[in-house]
Parts: structure tokens; sequence; C-alpha cells
């Protein structure tokens, strides 16, 4: 595909590493400086304005803006006849992300959310061993990822619900819930609490979370920017078994999956582990599904409807649980 990225930061460049073997043809930046580093390393056309990047004679495009901007742009995008790949939560509210599925159904358009955490190789697996029945009845889920920020944190645009949409909820928090919708499908709000504990800033730096399926299981999640050293662990428990993801490679620590499985004795589970060294291959993984998705006219793994229903948990807790 013929590609143009809006957005020249660290998301869009590592947008730009994973569309191997297809073409970038523009790089958006408002800030040109940043347009140009991008462009010269993918020998495409940097611009300024991302009206003049979705126009562009290209096939899709990638969207990895702050979250004000997120479906403006996407919904340009889609009405200029483009496929869109847009980061998550691909809007400040439900209401926008809702705008950009109405426009995706209108013209037609595949538009997948960045949710790329779904494609990390462990989860990969992890779903392989759900899929096969062999955990049994699944009963709950709980989950925990975080990371304690830098200093000056609080005066960055994830600080500022009036860009970001909200805190720690919307950041980390929404993969949380992706992750736990793809397991046990649509969650509805059992509880949540929203507190701005450490951080001197209008936006929430914890959240959690009591999440539970139309068949009664429950999803138990907790995602934190005061955790200090950074963390991720998702434990998705069955009556006959038991899957723990733990890190996510880099500071989060080497990724591992572990299956325990119980034995009709009971007592210590049967262990299997698998372990994920290297390189994070998680968003060339993402984009290869969108662009199969693109040329096989069928829904992508964590679509925009996946959005629409993130936000919608998103936006009911902060409605009735963010003081």
């Amino acid at each position: 595909m013929r590609l143009a990225i809006v957005g020249c930061g660290l998301i869009g460049r590592k947008r730009a590493v994973a569309a191997t073997g297809h073409q970038i043809v523009i790089a958006c930046d408002r800030d040109e400086g940043r347009a140009h580093e991008l462009a010269d390393i993918t020998k495409a056309h940097a611009v300024t304005d991302w009206r003049e990047a979705v126009k562009a004679d290209v096939d899709a495009v990638i969207v990895a803006a702050t979250h004000d901007q997120l479906a403006g742009i996407a919904i340009g995008a889609i009405e200029a006849g483009r496929h869109v790949l847009v980061e998550k939560p691909a809007g400040r509210t439900l209401t926008e992300v809702q705008a950009i599925a109405a426009a995706a159904t209108k013209h037609k358009r595949i538009v997948k959310a960045g949710f790329n955490h779904r494609f990390h190789p462990a989860f990969l697996k992890a779903r392989e061993i759900f899929d096969s029945g062999v955990l049994g009845p699944l009963m709950f889920i709980r989950a925990r990822y975080g990371h304690g920020g830098r200093v000056g944190y609080e005066k960055e645009w994830r600080a500022q619900p009036a860009i970001s949409g909200g805190g720690e909820l919307i950041d980390q928090g929404s993969h949380l819930i992706d992750l736990s919708r793809w397991f046990l499908g649509d969650l509805t709000v059992d509880y949540a609490a929203v507190p701005t504990l450490f951080w001197n800033m209008p936006a929430d730096d914890n959240c959690f979370l009591a999440l539970r399926s139309v068949s009664g299981q429950l999803a138990w999640l907790h995602a934190s920017w005061t955790e200090w050293k950074n963390t991720f662990s998702f434990e998705i428990f069955g009556r006959d078994g038991k899957l723990v993801i733990d890190g996510l490679g880099g500071s989060y620590g080497e990724e591992r999956l572990t299956f325990y499985r119980m034995l009709p004795q009971m007592g210590p589970p049967e262990t299997t582990v698998f372990n994920y060294p290297g390189q994070d291959h998680s968003w060339q993984a993402e984009f290869e599904d969108f662009a199969a998705a693109v040329n096989d006219d069928r829904r992508p793994c964590g679509d925009i409807d996946d959005a629409v229903a993130n936000l919608a948990i998103v936006d009911e807790i902060y409605r009735k649980y963010r003081s």
C-alpha cells in the first residue's frame, strides 16, 4: 500500500518501521522539523497540513497524533476515500469515536484502532490456547499495568484532559479494557475509581475497575502512573487452567506466557512457560493484519467498533466516578 503518516513522533516512527514492504509517501506533522526527519528516513514527502496528507495519492492513512486530533484527521481521511489505522483511543470521547465509525460505515472504509497489545506474541499464543478450550469455562481476569511517569509529567499533554480526554484510564487503562473485551466479550461497569493520588494534574493518575461480562465473568483491572517500576501482568482464569502474561519487553521486562493446567487430582498444576525475548514485533504484526484486512475487505482485529466499545466504558467511568 501507499501510506501517509500523520504524526511523526515516537508512535508515528514506530508505525513507519512496522510498515515493512509498503511505501510511505507522505510524512505529516505540525512540527515541520519532525515531518522532515521522518520523511528523510522513509524517502517520503514532508508536509505540515494533514488535509494535504489525506488527499495525496495514498491507499491508507496512519493517524498517530495527540488524542485531540485523532477523530478529525481520521474522519477527513475516510471522507477522502482512504482506509485508516488510528491510534487508540481513536478520540477523546465516545461521541468522537462514534463519528469515526459512522464515517467508516458510510464510505465503506476499513478503519483499525491501534490496539497493538493484542499482537504481542504472548497474547497471540494465549488466544490460541484460550480458543482451544483447554482452560474450561472462563471465570475472571485480573490485570495490572503501569509506569511512574518522569520529572515534569504533570505538564505533558497526556496530563491535560482537554487534549488527552482523561488520564491513566484512557491511556494504559484502554489497553487493559480492550484485552479484557477480547477474551470476555462486551463488558459493563460494576465499579470504578479514578483518583489523582500523586501528580499535581487535573487528570487521573490511577484507575481501578471492576467490569462484568454478559455471562457474569469479572475483569479486575488496575492501571497506574505511580507504579515507579514499570509493570505489566495479565491473568486469565479458567476452571481448568490459568494463563499469565508478564512483561512486554523493554523496561517492562521480558515477555513471558505461563500456562497452568489443573490436574484431575488438583494440587500443583502442570506448568508450561513460553518466553519471548528480543524486540517488540507487535507493531509489525498489527500492521500486517490491517493490510490483510484492506486486501481481503474484512474486519481487522481491533477495529473502530472495538474502539467505540472501549470509549463507552471509559466515558461511563468518567461521568459516574470522576469527582
